[in-house]
């Protein structure tokens, strides 16, 4: 039998390395492999990196020549950040007059807390005029000596003017130290933030360069030739090369690598995904396809890194219970494994036996409110883990099942301290463990203006099944569970896309400007290794802001899925009718293309206008966009032009806030085209041919517009 080509993924975390191998025609899972993370050994996470794959190469039958995409999320920036062992930054700033005093300024960076009792160690040295090589050099010198490892260029208006940090950045080549310039690392204006996020990149550099050598040289020498990329903070992955020169892009990317994954494998249209660890629920949104990514703050400060928008609270499957006057009133934030004791629902009934309730302190400073039983077998923790067990709301193949006798028996002593039956019991403990999650859902949700009636909680990591069940049951929501939960964030590394963002602050920005920007963001992507042909690139365009944003994502090769698992006209009509809550036959085929199929039906409601939402499902049958009302056309490439013009006059409207064009989206060959960031008619009409360009005059189009109130 011929060994399938795979796509291989490796969530280096803080405890255990986990690598997955992912077959690179169906996406199935088809080997997985924890080993510890290697901090300290002498190659440091790279060494555990090389061993994981080993290991699972060997356990699927692959060769190295197999593997035809590899890529690692790693924790390493986070971890370097919060424990503050980060290099010491010499930064250079540049600038005579007025400009002087705002970049001298900038050497208040070092008052920075990392951790508590430690700054950001930081050495500042000041040039006039960027040209003068020797001033330069002195001052680089300066730096030198006051133990700077790395070097930061910043000149305020830099972004528009880029040759002063360069020339800075030439003079100081000889001296061999790692270096960037502000401008490199965002192009919007702000020279205060624009340089802080630069410096706290540089404060990374050196361990991450090490790290990336290492782990490059280790996997060329395994005897893969596919390109290694890296997990970022938004959910994409990035070359190595852009990881050496960006490495504070990987801040944060613990998380985007498990909604990646209910992304990819899940094929999450809309919701909430809640990674569920032992101690914390890390809470993430995707809305119409697409994760919700804001500006990170990082040392307390908002950044220009374009980061997973993730809310953590402290929550898990390892959450111990607390009571106090005969009732739960509390869950977490400590849990089993920070206290050092096993979960009781784990333990064997006759270790169980003779069990009772006593209240303590898990470390000191807790409050001793938190449950525990001593039985024969020793002390246990009670947690969310046996409570949900004990309710059978764990499935029987789930990483966090065990016996539900055992569970009930576990929570049984508790129950009679409370004066009630394990199930209230237990109910009580999820209660009191999801209020907090719940909480933050729902903020979400408002945030994001999400669909309810459409909106599905997924739930990752270890301790899901403690954790989203009860959440969907309480809420009313649609909830499940994704297929191996456990290792979703190393499949979400395995099945990113290549992704890259360029923004710019352009003022009243003309057609040709935001096309430049939208170019630019698919060469980055393109560069990468990413197949030009499956290259997909949203733009926004900011009025309030005046800033032009174009995200390009795409695969490093051509994946096509398995047909034979594809859904059947039946099955995506019944997905279209399930979304759309009502009957079957109430629903109507609108349009389609080869992989896309629209759906739509009509609502009547008491003097008000009639409304046509619609639906387009995959060949999959999910549910990839959903528009409360929409208009629906077809088309070809070559009557597009001529039909969108009009179709974007009739729907465009104009008011007091200025000029709204419809949220467009075209449906092309494989690809859904959004372009529902932009409100100028004419850019967005540019745009639209911007994507028919390269495609044959014959092809047919399919366009979904929603006017804007």
């Amino acid at each position: 039998m011929k060994t399938p080509r795979i796509r291989v993924g490796i969530d280096v975390g803080g405890t255990f390395t986990d690598a997955v191998a992912v077959d690179a025609t169906t996406l199935e899972l088809l080997g997985q492999i924890k080993v510890p993370t290697s901090h300290h050994h002498e190659d440091g996470v790279a060494h555990g990196i090389v061993e994981a794959l080993d290991r699972l190469l060997e356990q699927t039958g692959c060769a190295p020549a197999d593997v035809a995409f590899l890529a690692h999320g790693t924790t390493q920036a986070t971890n370097a950040l919060l424990e503050g062992d980060v290099a010491t930054v010499g930064l250079i700033g540049v600038g005579t007059g007025p400009s002087a005093v705002f970049t001298r300024r900038l050497a208040s960076f070092g008052k920075l807390e990392l951790t508590a009792g430690k700054r950001l160690p930081l050495a500042y040295a000041h040039v006039d005029d960027p040209q003068d090589t020797s001033a330069v050099r002195r001052a680089v010198e300066r730096l030198k000596d006051e133990g700077a490892q790395v070097l930061v260029a910043s000149q305020p208006f830099s972004v528009d003017r880029p040759e002063g940090e360069q020339a800075v950045l030439d003079s100081a080549r000889p001296y061999g130290l790692p270096m960037t310039a502000a401008h490199e690392i965002t192009s919007l204006y702000g020279l205060h933030k624009r340089t802080r996020t630069a410096v706290v990149n540089a404060a990374i550099l050196p361990r991450m360069l090490a790290t990336a050598d290492l782990v490059d040289a280790s996997i060329t020498k395994a005897g893969v030739t596919a390109p290694l990329m890296v997990m970022r903070c938004d959910g994409g992955v990035m070359a190595l090369d852009e990881m050496r020169r960006r490495p504070l892009l990987t801040v944060l990317s613990g998380p985007a690598a498990g909604v990646a994954g209910a992304l990819m494998q899940e094929r999450v249209s809309e919701g909430a995904f809640l990674e569920t660890g032992g101690t914390s629920t890390d809470i993430s949104v995707v809305r119409r396809g697409k994760v919700a990514v804001r500006h990170a703050t990082i040392l307390g400060k908002t950044s220009y890194l374009n980061a997973l928008d993730v809310r953590t609270v402290g929550v898990g499957g390892g959450s111990m219970v607390r009571i106090g006057d005969g009732r739960v009133t509390g869950v977490g934030p400590r849990s089993a494994h920070i206290a050092g004791l096993p979960y009781a629902c784990f333990a064997s009934l006759d270790q169980l036996r003779d069990a009772e309730v006593a209240a303590v302190r898990p470390m000191d400073g807790d409050p001793a409110d938190y449950a525990v039983v001593d039985a024969a077998g020793g002390r246990f923790a009670i947690t969310m883990t046996c409570a949900a067990n004990a309710l059978g709301r764990v499935p029987d193949d789930d990483f966090a099942h065990c016996d539900p006798e055992t569970a009930r028996a576990a929570i049984a002593p508790l129950a009679a301290v409370l004066g009630t039956d394990v199930a209230t019991a237990a109910t009580r403990i999820l209660d009191a463990g999801i209020a907090q999650v719940k909480t933050v859902v729902d903020a979400m949700i408002r945030d994001y203006r999400l669909d309810k009636d459409t909106a599905v909680l997924v739930g990752g990591g270890g301790g899901a099944a403690s954790v989203t069940p009860h959440l969907a049951h309480a809420s009313g929501m649609e909830g499940r569970i994704a297929r191996h939960n456990e290792v979703i964030s190393p499949i979400g590394v395995a099945l990113a896309l290549v992704r890259e963002q360029v923004e710019r602050i352009v003022p009243g920005a003309s057609q040709e400007q935001i096309l430049a920007v939208r170019a630019e963001a698919e060469r980055a992507v393109v560069a990468q290794g990413a197949a030009a042909e499956g290259v997909e690139v949203e733009v926004t365009v900011d009025p309030q802001t005046n800033t032009v944003r174009a995200v390009a994502t795409g695969a490093t090769e051509l994946r096509t899925q398995d047909r034979s698992h594809r859904a059947g006209d039946t099955e995506r009509l019944r997905a279209a009718a399930a979304s759309l809550k009502t009957d079957p036959a109430a629903v109507h085929v609108l349009a389609g293309t080869a992989a896309h199929t629209v759906y739509g039906t009509e609502t009547h409601r008491r003097l008000r206008p009639t409304r046509r939402p619609v639906r387009i499902v995959d060949m999959d049958g999910v549910v990839r966009h959903h528009a409360a009302d929409a208009r629906v056309e077809t088309t070809t490439v070559a009557g597009a032009p001529e039909l969108l013009a009009r179709l974007v006059g009739e729907s465009t409207s104009y008011g007091d806030g200025g000029v709204r064009a419809p949220a467009l989206r075209l449906l092309l060959g494989s690809r859904i085209a959004d372009l529902s960031g932009v409100l100028d008619p004419q850019p967005l009409l540019a745009l639209a041919r911007s994507e028919l360009r390269t495609r044959a005059a014959d092809e047919p189009v399919v366009a979904v517009l929603e006017a804007r109130s």
